[in-house]
């Protein structure tokens, strides 16, 4: 039987393999919280896990499914944990640099995050898992333990709920420029 030590062979090369997973990990549970610090939290966790439980892991394929798997069972700890939560939009973010085509872009990212994080949890986390980490429909099932039949679905309410949530705040954009414009 392959175990995870047997596979990478010494703990540096297997050190090594968690590193690159590191910024992906980091990625989506950042997508999920919306906060550096516990983003930080879940993957230490995440990978402290792996790293004790490396026996686990028979195949060297599904390293990045059983990682995903881990941070998302750190993530609903974390959640069971919580009693209460700040929204997101109560968050205040300071952007230090103002340079005009940063602003533009920045403005287009803090809409996009504000709208992602309308969506339920659930949502966010098939849309974060798909669309940011481009992972398959059979890999996000096996990652949070649904059939993937929930997870097409979850996928296209989310999608379609991200669309809707964006023209909107779109269409407010344009009628507040069009009402300036008709004020000057």
């Amino acid at each position: 039987m392959k175990t995870m030590w047997n596979i990478f062979g010494t703990s540096r090369l297997l050190q090594k393999q968690l590193e690159q997973r590191w910024r992906r990990l980091y990625r989506v549970a950042y997508s999920w919280c919306h906060d550096p610090d516990l983003s930080s939290d879940l993957v230490q966790d995440t990978l402290q896990k792996a790293i004790r439980k490396g026996g686990q892991l028979n195949n060297e394929q599904a390293l990045d499914a059983w990682l995903f798997a881990i941070l998302t069972n750190c993530w609903r700890d974390h959640c069971r944990r919580q009693k209460e939560m700040v929204p997101f939009d109560e968050q205040r973010i300071v952007d230090t640099v103002t340079d005009a085509p940063d602003d533009d872009r920045m403005m287009v990212v803090n809409q996009v995050r504000s709208a992602v994080a309308r969506l339920s949890e659930e949502q966010r986390e098939v849309l974060s898992l798909v669309d940011l980490e481009g992972m398959s429909y059979s890999e996000v099932a096996k990652v949070l333990d649904i059939p993937m039949g929930t997870v097409m679905s979850r996928l296209c309410r989310a999608r379609r709920q991200l669309k809707d949530i964006l023209e909107v705040k779109d269409k407010e954009t344009n009628k507040t420029i069009a009402n300036l414009r008709r004020i000057k």
